[in-house]
């Protein structure tokens, strides 16, 4: 099978030959593995273990024309970006601090710039690679969700607010945000001819312990968007719609389904989320995109403990619903581990 066909009868609960694998490497991680295989830079890692999914997404800012470098320093960078947010970074940092927000009171939602979804610098960079893209990879087409996106032009601590005190607010900016990524998604598939695979909406909103929200104030102000976005994409032809969340979204996973959602990624073990469990209580109602233990079983390193860990979920995956991974592979998860976590993978799937 290629990629796209393997991930796709997994998506479908049908057999595929091997378990699917969708996961991405630290960069520690990756040269510790370079080191340990004497491999040089030639050599992809994605390749190496074999790799199902790539998940291409373009410039999905409200106003990426509008986007600026407004000071650079040796310490820091501050700039206004394409979600017209301005935040700073500081030198060779990753996170970011948000300094000001595109929508500070309802009044401003009058005067929100978007540009248009088709706009080219969008995609610059991705429409030239992507036949070739889809060659070697199952390729998903993503945008935001409503949750995170509207934080980016609310900022996070105002949207909570909003979602409390005034959910008719928080709702109202959420389907602008919400009918905004919907337009980005529909214009991703279209140019990258996607509707075979379908989109993902990551939508991260969830601590290990739960969402940071209750589910009443998810149907108050998120559902009704979430569920725009998922029969848009549906209408349009894409094959499967999948959300993306860390964390325990358990609480919310009736309604996910309720939605249409085809599958739940990363499935966390560390947040409480058994792929065993979850198979059991939903069947083929829901797939399940991940499922390793990233946070306690695979960084210990014992091999007989990893060994049972991926057989159980080998055991629900062979006949499908299962793509295996962890989201990201860090420094702490030795080479020697991962490598027993992709044989077993490989040898026990569907010949």
């Amino acid at each position: 099978m290629t990629s796209t066909e393997r991930v796709m009868a997994a998506l479908d609960f049908r057999p595929p030959d091997r378990i699917p694998l969708y996961d991405g490497y630290w960069a520690e991680f990756e040269a510790a593995w370079r080191e340990a295989k004497g491999l040089g830079p030639e050599m992809d890692i994605h390749d190496y273990y074999g790799v199902d999914i790539s998940i291409a997404v373009g410039d999905e800012g409200l106003c990426p024309s509008r986007a600026e470098t407004l000071e650079q320093t040796d310490r820091q960078t501050i700039r206004r970006d394409s979600w017209g947010r301005v935040i700073r970074t500081v030198t060779g940092g990753y996170f970011y601090e948000q300094l000001e927000s595109a929508v500070t009171c309802p009044a401003d939602l009058d005067s929100l710039a978007i540009d248009p979804p088709d706009l080219p610098s969008r995609y610059a960079g991705l429409d030239e690679g992507m036949s070739a893209l889809k060659e070697r990879y199952c390729v998903f087409a993503k945008v935001g969700g409503p949750f995170i996106r509207t934080q980016f032009v609310r900022g996070e601590v105002d949207f909570l607010c909003d979602m409390a005190a005034d959910p008719a607010f928080a709702r109202e900016l959420a389907f602008v945000v919400g009918r905004h990524l919907i337009r980005v998604g529909l214009e991703e598939l279209r140019r990258w001819d996607l509707y075979g695979t379908g989109i993902w909406i990551f939508d991260d909103m969830a601590s290990n312990l739960g969402p940071m929200f209750s589910p009443r104030t998810a149907d108050e102000v998120l559902v009704p968007v979430w569920a725009e976005m998922v029969e848009a994409f549906r209408a349009a032809g894409a094959r499967k719609v999948i959300l993306h969340s860390d964390g325990n979204i358990g609480p919310l996973l009736d309604r996910f389904i309720e939605i249409g959602f085809d599958g739940i990624n990363p499935v966390e073990p560390k947040a409480g989320l058994d792929v065993v469990a979850l198979r059991k209580q939903y069947g083929e109602r829901l797939a399940l995109l991940g499922g390793l233990d990233n946070a306690h079983i695979l960084p210990r390193g014992d091999l007989a403990e990893v060994r049972q860990h991926v057989r159980r979920l080998v055991e629900i995956g062979q006949e499908g619903g299962l793509v295996a991974g962890m989201h990201s592979v860090g420094a702490d998860i030795a080479v020697e581990t991962y490598d027993e976590v992709v044989r077993l993978l490989r040898s026990v799937g569907k010949s």
